[in-house]
């Protein structure tokens, strides 16, 4: 098996396997190998844009009983510093966000142990009716996971009743790395990869988009992300659901994982993640570049290396910033980053549907 080999598959539009995906993760050349990723990243999306999307990441809670060691944004119940949001406060959050132009809300906890599932469930009509001028892209595979324990319902009744109220997308969080090992591991509450794929494939079937990500940089063996990167463009043959992949990388700051693992993982091992994964999920129309979770510089670099969206404003964050890591950025520098790096950017829905061109 040669690197030029199956990247010359890749150029004449053969599907590469989990041993070439994984041949290609440890021994190609970074350059080589996003330059192939460039190239199929315009096969994909011919124009020279970069969507973002104008977006804020606010939390009703930080109340959570998974007790992930990964996590430093989460609290349990007793805790002094444990908050839960009411409904009204929420939808104020969200009325000063759609004033500043947010168009996508994305909501997520703890996985709180308490609340019912009415809250939910008027969260996502209010927010349907109160301020239409977003889209709420709320609760993760968790959370779903989390509701159908606390009611009594089917993970699938728990979707229907959340799309009956109007939610449309799901975030792709929960997903972390699509191992059972690493799961038992980093996350042992949280369910297993089973559960995960699960929960998206009932959901996809339903009518829901969601997003698909991945956290690496931790517990992880080079095969783990081949596996997590097969898993996804398996369901995604099947259901056509996923509308983008992020990847990002694992911060340890005041995580119970950092005494294991204290340092992020380097620069260019995301622009290998982001390029192998634009050339081995074939299927997937996007691939996120994070200004956000791996600096500015990298994020632009990584539109060079098979990334298409530079992903959201961010108005609001509190999970990267418990853990010591914080980016900042407004709608005029993200547009800058995107010309600078040489394309044109362009706002887009949570749905990639594009609202204008900032020519």
């Amino acid at each position: 098996m040669h690197v030029s080999e199956i990247l010359n598959e890749v150029l004449d539009g053969q599907r590469i396997n989990q041993e070439e995906g994984l041949f290609l993760l440890r021994y190609s050349d970074l350059i080589e190998l996003g330059e192939v990723a460039n190239e199929i990243r315009f096969r994909k999306n011919p124009d020279p844009l970069v969507t973002y999307v104008v977006d804020t990441n606010p939390n009703y809670s930080n109340v959570c009983s998974i007790d992930c060691i990964f996590c430093a944004f989460y609290r349990h119940r007793d805790d002094e510093e444990a908050y839960t949001f009411t409904v009204d406060q929420l939808i104020e959050k969200f009325k000063r966000a759609a004033e500043q132009g947010t168009t996508t809300v994305l909501l997520q906890g703890g996985v709180h142990p308490d609340l019912p599932f009415e809250y939910y469930l008027e969260l996502v009509e209010r927010t349907v009716k109160e301020v239409p001028q977003v889209c709420p892209h709320f609760f993760s595979t968790s959370e779903i996971l989390g509701m159908s324990k606390i009611s009594g319902l089917t993970v699938e009744e728990v979707l229907q009743q959340l799309w009956n109220k109007g939610l449309r997308t799901l975030p792709g969080g929960g997903a972390e790395i699509l191992s059972n090992r690493v799961k038992k591991k980093v996350s042992h509450k949280k369910g297993s990869v089973e559960d995960w794929l699960s929960v998206m494939r009932i959901a996809h079937r339903i009518g829901y988009r969601t997003t698909a990500t991945m956290m690496y940089g931790h517990l992880e063996r080079d095969e783990e992300i081949i596996e997590h990167l097969d898993s996804i463009r398996v369901l995604q043959d099947e259901t056509n659901g996923f509308t983008a992949f992020i990847p990002w990388s694992f911060k340890p700051g005041n995580t119970p994982l950092e005494k294991i693992i204290p340092q992020y993982a380097p620069p260019n091992r995301y622009l290998r993640m982001i390029a192998l994964s634009r050339i081995y999920l074939d299927n997937f129309p996007h691939i996120q570049a994070s200004w956000f979770s791996e600096g500015k510089k990298i994020g632009q670099i990584a539109l060079h290396f098979g990334g298409d969206d530079f992903g959201g404003i961010l108005l609001e964050e509190n999970v990267h910033a418990a853990a010591n890591f914080v980016n900042t950025t407004n709608i005029d520098e993200c547009r800058s980053l995107i010309r600078e790096a040489g394309f044109i950017p362009a706002q887009r829905t949570t749905l990639y549907e594009i609202l204008h061109v900032d020519s």
